[in-house]
């Protein structure tokens, strides 16, 4: 009789237990190569005649450890591409066009905060103007679009448009 008393209540118990909340459906991955290229293509091309753009001169330490990062880059090992970009803003840490590149290795790794942080450094030190320009907002708008801000989202829109500017006449 007491071994039916115990399993009655157990299985009292049991029957009270409430069953465990439905979990979210987790979020598909983000397919980071995508975002990049569509970062990239968003820009448009680097030398465009009708456009101003700026373009500095490069040390060329500074210019190996780009082509190491874009190599690195293409054999789809993006934390040595990430890694190649970090030594090189070691070295200049102001430059926009390594802080984007920079921003875009953020985004393979699917560091959106980094990829941010990056681009918005890129554009203050930049010439806020041309491809580059439209680069560093294209990365802020896809991480604002990421992190569903539509009020963000529409002030990196604005901010790329204004980044066209007409290249001055030449005689």
């Amino acid at each position: 009789m007491r071994a039916f008393g115990l399993a009655l209540s157990i299985a009292l118990l049991a029957a009270c237990a409430t069953p465990p909340a439905p979990q979210a459906p987790t979020p598909p991955p983000v397919d980071t190569v995508a975002l990049v290229a569509a970062v990239r293509a968003a820009a448009g091309p680097a030398e465009v005649k009708d456009e101003l753009a700026i373009q500095p001169l490069r040390d060329p330490y500074v210019e190996d450890l780009r082509k190491q990062a874009q190599r690195a880059e293409d054999e789809h090992r993006y934390a040595d591409a990430a890694t190649a970009l970090d030594q090189a803003l070691a070295i200049v840490g102001d430059d926009p066009a390594v802080l984007q590149e920079r921003a875009e290795a953020a985004l393979f790794a699917a560091d959106f905060e980094g990829a941010e942080r990056f681009a918005r450094q890129a554009h203050a030190v930049g010439a806020q103007v041309g491809p580059l320009c439209r680069r560093h907002w294209a990365t802020i708008r896809t991480v604002r679009e990421h992190a569903h801000d539509p009020a963000g989202t529409a002030e990196a829109q604005r901010q790329f448009d204004a980044c066209r500017v007409a290249a001055p006449p030449r005689y």
